[in-house]
């Protein structure tokens, strides 16, 4: 893979979502709030993970195909950029994070896939975030983005853990403001309990949801 451009200010995530929803992006590919809340679980997570070993996931296990180099480039520092803007609202003002979740058509905001996505990042390393779920209060920070993006309990990435009956209807309508809580709230666990987190990877580098997008 060649090296990311960096990114300067915002990251271009229109671009991003056109590139995944594209033929040259594998068709495992994660869409762009799959992707968000993946990254958002690769940065809070208990260790380090390198993007030489997450990238992959991003792309189902498959290889993108670039038009170019310059291509390449843009979409992998774009990918890592979003990554660096997570990473600097969790370590400086969680307030700010603003995951990308999707919007239907009825204006229903859409936080399954991003959930789906932030469980993909804590399938990785399952191990490592046992002293969460096990802890008999902090477990429920994960308990909503289990329900949420877990499609069933064979989907889940630990064993042992009992789901509680829940309003599915309310937990969707209330699912945005929910994340919000629990990322904050697991991020604090972790440094609270000395957990390994990660530095923004600034240089190195080795669809699904509806219409419209809630940022």
């Amino acid at each position: 893979m060649p090296d990311p451009i960096p990114q300067a200010g915002p990251v271009d995530l229109d671009a991003l979502d056109a590139f995944l929803l594209s033929d040259r992006a594998p068709k495992e590919s994660m869409g762009l709030s799959d992707l968000d809340g993946f990254l958002t679980g690769i940065v809070v997570g208990p260790e380090l993970i390198l993007p030489s070993e997450w990238l992959p996931v991003v792309w189902g296990g498959g290889e993108p195909t670039f038009g170019s180099i310059n291509e390449a480039r843009s979409i992998l520092g774009t990918i890592m950029g979003r990554y660096n803007e997570i990473a600097r609202a969790l370590d400086a003002a969680p307030d700010d994070l603003d995951p990308v979740f999707w919007e239907g058509s009825d204006g229903r905001v859409i936080v399954a896939d991003w959930a789906a996505g932030f469980l993909d990042a804590v399938a990785m390393r399952p191990r490592a975030w046992e002293p969460l779920v096990r802890h008999p209060e902090a477990r429920t920070l994960m308990l909503p983005l289990l329900l949420l993006g877990a499609d069933g309990p064979d989907d889940l990435p630990f064993d042992d853990v009992a789901l509680p009956e829940v309003d599915e209807e309310k937990l969707h309508a209330a699912g945005a403001d929910l994340i919000l809580g629990c990322v904050e709230g697991i991020a604090a666990f972790w440094k609270e309990h000395g957990a390994r987190r990660p530095t923004p990877p600034r240089r190195q580098a080795p669809g699904r949801g509806a219409p419209g997008r809630r940022r």
